[in-house]
């Protein structure tokens, strides 16, 4: 494809088509950013997602498009649906956790897929799906429970999961990434809808979500991965024109960023959605300030 390059940093970010659910990681000095794509005809008042998008910036502010790097057809065992998803680098190889309706299964389900390169050659890591209804340990009957995954390596080595809709569920991942290795465990937060999203910065784990609906975006901080999480608040604001959000948090030239999407393009809504970046900033105790929304995104920021 001819590569679409933005080069308009005000928010949304992307303008040329609708981007939702971002999740983002920086790879020899580029930020490689990968959203869903909401093709819904305009109008619509339902999602159609069937594709991931990716997007590569050296500045945050000018963003070059790369071709459709994976479907949810890349997945045979999916009846479609390309929902949240999370993206990590380790030891070579980018790991692509995605949410996707279950054609075997039912409901939802995740998937991982694998490449050595952050915009293409991703393949299914397993030919299964790595989450299913069936494995939640509290029967859950609801058709989104497994959506939104987020995984976060720790300093030493272990990785673990985090997911759901309505409510979260963690697990730990195996060495390999592409398998668990342990039981899936309920986590209990406040106005938990979907959408988590985990960091961690010194020495502090942080579970930021979608709470409540509309969805504002909160979240919780702990000590250990296993908790006792902590709630803090809102962190951001009901984003505008648009029921869902789904946060992702990126330090980047030593600076934090706040990634979210909104519906503020021109027949945005809730299924045409926009991503949007903002600096985030922390307080001395290590909380996170409320992320201020601005239209002319980090260009507007007090540091330019």
């Amino acid at each position: 494809m001819t590569p679409h390059i933005n080069l308009n940093p005000a928010n949304p970010i992307i303008k040329h088509k609708f981007t939702a659910d971002p999740t983002a990681v920086l790879f020899e000095d580029i930020v490689y950013l990968y959203t869903g794509h909401d093709q819904a005809p305009i109008g619509m008042t339902d999602y159609v997602m069937e594709e991931w998008l990716c997007f590569s910036s050296t500045d945050l502010k000018r963003w070059t498009e790369h071709a459709v790097p994976l479907t949810a057809k890349d997945f045979q065992w999916s009846s479609g649906g390309a929902y949240a998803t999370k993206m990590v680098h380790h030891a070579g190889k980018f790991y692509w956790y995605v949410a996707v309706k279950d054609a075997v299964m039912g409901g939802t389900s995740i998937g991982v897929a694998v490449s050595t390169r952050p915009a293409d050659g991703f393949i299914d890591a397993r030919g299964t799906a790595l989450i299913t209804m069936d494995m939640l340990p509290d029967s859950n009957t609801n058709e989104k429970a497994n959506l939104d995954p987020s995984v976060l390596i720790d300093d030493d080595g272990a990785a673990y999961i985090f997911w759901g809709n309505k409510q979260c569920y963690y697990a730990r991942l195996a060495h390999d990434l592409v398998s668990l290795d342990g039981e899936i465990q309920a986590v209990d937060l406040p106005g938990f809808e979907e959408g988590s999203h985990l960091h961690k910065r010194n020495g502090w784990y942080y579970l930021s979500y979608g709470y409540g609906m509309p969805e504002k975006v909160a979240y919780a901080m702990s000590r250990s991965i296993h908790g006792p999480w902590m709630f803090k608040g809102i962190l951001n604001e009901i984003a505008g024109n648009c029921q869902t959000n789904r946060p992702c948090m990126l330090d980047f030239k030593g600076r934090s960023y706040f990634f979210y999407h909104n519906g503020a393009l021109v027949n945005g809504d809730s299924y045409h959605r926009s991503v949007c970046i903002e600096r985030l900033y922390y307080n001395d105790d290590d909380t996170m300030k409320r992320v201020i929304m601005i239209s002319e995104g980090i260009q507007g920021s007090p540091e330019g």
